[in-house]
């Protein structure tokens, strides 16, 4: 049956693999981007940078650590990571199809619990402007695609919860 072979893949490390490796890649892209291309992310690109570190750390937790308890911890993470990029992505979205952007609020310093932006300012900087559209690729700009992107991985994630609890409730019994 298809749904028993979906669930013992997802119990696996590789698809934990493949989520960590993509977002890392997205990670790397974005830095390429930023110091690579000279393409200065603004506050909310950082605060959707950061979202997709959180996708990372929650990968790489079961390829550590794979037991239920660390799998369940990674899952909480993925989820709300990509839900939170998502409606970070809309935000900045907004904030580029305002009637009048210049007063649609986008912060100037990014907003952590810490510091991090002092801390690490290579990867936590915020000096670029929120309406910069210099990058574009099949017509779409950087906040659309990180849109896209964190739809396919909330889709991902819903699916894959989907699976979990319809298994758990129609087991097989053998």
């Amino acid at each position: 049956m298809l749904l028993v072979k979906l669930n013992k893949w997802s119990q696996n490390k590789s698809p934990w693999l493949v989520l960590f490796l993509s977002s890392l890649a997205l990670v790397a892209c974005a830095l390429y981007f930023q110091h690579g291309l000279g393409h200065a992310p603004c506050v909310m690109c950082i605060y959707q940078r950061s979202a997709m570190v959180v996708i990372v750390l929650s990968a790489l937790l079961p390829l550590l650590m794979p037991n239920s308890l660390v799998r369940l911890i990674a899952y909480l993470g993925w989820g709300a990571a990509s839900i939170w990029g998502w409606l970070l992505a809309s935000e900045h979205l907004s904030i580029l199809n305002s009637p009048n952007p210049f007063f649609t609020p986008c912060p100037i310093v990014p907003n952590f619990p810490l510091p991090l932006y002092d801390w690490v300012p290579s990867i936590f900087g915020a000096p670029g402007d929120c309406l910069d559209q210099s990058w574009q690729f099949l017509g779409l700009g950087m906040p659309a695609w990180m849109q896209i992107i964190f739809a396919i991985y909330a889709l991902t994630w819903a699916f894959v919860v989907m699976l979990k609890l319809t298994y758990r409730k129609f087991k097989p019994n053998h």
